[in-house]
């Protein structure tokens, strides 16, 4: 492992769970997103990571939910079919929030892992100026 690996391992990090926070943000932004029965549902994002060789993570792709979603019987809301049903997401809040306080909780330590390291290399180049 080269001197500067760590700040490359921790970047990859913190570009992933940036990517993650992202999704989970449009996820529950759309939480509440209701259509008609007759059309597709909003599509959770789910962020794919795969491990980098050597060292790092990559956001390996996004995958939707399903858009059929769910649903639900709402008879006053304006986009109820004759039924009273409105369609849905698929994406359960309790869920979209636990894995937000994971995204976060990596990011944070992406981000002092980062800090860490470039205070390490700050004080090797002052040693190294004496």
């Amino acid at each position: 492992m080269g001197a500067f690996d760590t700040l490359g391992i921790a970047s990859s990090s913190l570009g992933m769970h940036q990517t993650w926070l992202d999704a989970l943000a449009n996820n529950i932004a759309n939480i509440n997103t209701a259509v008609s029965p007759d059309q597709e549902a909003f599509q959770g994002q789910m962020v794919v990571a795969t491990a980098r060789p050597g060292g790092g993570v990559d956001v390996a792709g996004i995958v939707n939910t399903d858009p059929d979603g769910k649903l639900v019987h709402s008879p006053d809301h304006p986009l109820a079919d004759e039924q009273g049903y409105v369609r849905m997401p698929g994406v359960d809040m309790t869920t979209q929030m636990t894995e937000l306080v994971m995204a976060q909780r990596g990011y944070q330590a992406a981000a002092k892992v980062a800090q860490s390291a470039q205070d390490g290399y700050s004080t090797a180049l002052q040693i190294g100026r004496s």
